[in-house]
C-alpha cells in the first residue's frame, strides 16, 4: 500500500444533496418538502406546537414564585474563611468586608452584601463588617475572640435613584 493509494471506504463519506436544482436532479421543484403549507416555507417555528392540543409546557402545573424583594447575599462559610487565612491569602488583623472576601474569591455575586454562615470552624480572631450573619456564625466568631459588625448595604440601583433624586420621599412631596 502506498500513501497516494489511501482513501476512505466506499460509502464512508456521503456528499450532501443539492436540492432545488431542476427536475432532472430528482430533488427539484419542491426540494423534498412536499406541497405548500407552513412546513414547506423557510423559517418554520413550530417547536412545541402539538396540533392545537394543549402543549405539554402548559399542561404541567406551575410551582413556586420569584420573590422580587428577596435579598441577594453572597453566602460565605466560616470554615472557608479560616482556610484562606491559614493559606495567608487573607490578613486576619484588618477588618474583613465584602471587598476583601471578593478579592480572595470567596464572595461571588451578592449585590446586597455578604452573609456569614457557621459551617466549619473559625480559630482566628477576626473582625467582620458584613450585611448579615447567622446567630451561630456570630457566636462562633465571638467565641474565637472576634467581632461581627452588621451593616446596611445600599444596592447600586438605590444609589443611582438617590443621585437622580427619584426617591419615594421626594415623589410624595
Amino acid at each position: 500500500m502506498k500513501l497516494n493509494e489511501l482513501r476512505d471506504n466506499d460509502g464512508a463519506r456521503k456528499s450532501r444533496m443539492r436540492v432545488g436544482r431542476g427536475i432532472g436532479s430528482g430533488k427539484g421543484k419542491t426540494a423534498g418538502r412536499g406541497q405548500k403549507g407552513q412546513k414547506s416555507r423557510e423559517g418554520v417555528s413550530i417547536a412545541g406546537f402539538e396540533g392545537g392540543q394543549m402543549p405539554l409546557h402548559m399542561r404541567l402545573p406551575k410551582r413556586g414564585f420569584n420573590n422580587i424583594f428577596a435579598k441577594d447575599y453572597a453566602e460565605v462559610n466560616l470554615g472557608a474563611i479560616q482556610k484562606v487565612i491559614d493559606a495567608k491569602k487573607l490578613d486576619a488583623k484588618g477588618t474583613i468586608d465584602h471587598a476583601a472576601l471578593k478579592a480572595v474569591g470567596l464572595a461571588r455575586g451578592g449585590k446586597d452584601g455578604v452573609r456569614l454562615l457557621a459551617k466549619g470552624e473559625l480559630t482566628a480572631k477576626v473582625a467582620f463588617r458584613v450585611a448579615g450573619a447567622s446567630a451561630a456564625a456570630k457566636a462562633a466568631v465571638e467565641k474565637a475572640g472576634g467581632s461581627v459588625d452588621v451593616i446596611h448595604v445600599v444596592p447600586a440601583a438605590e444609589k443611582a435613584a438617590a443621585k437622580k433624586g427619584t426617591t419615594k420621599a421626594k415623589k410624595k412631596a
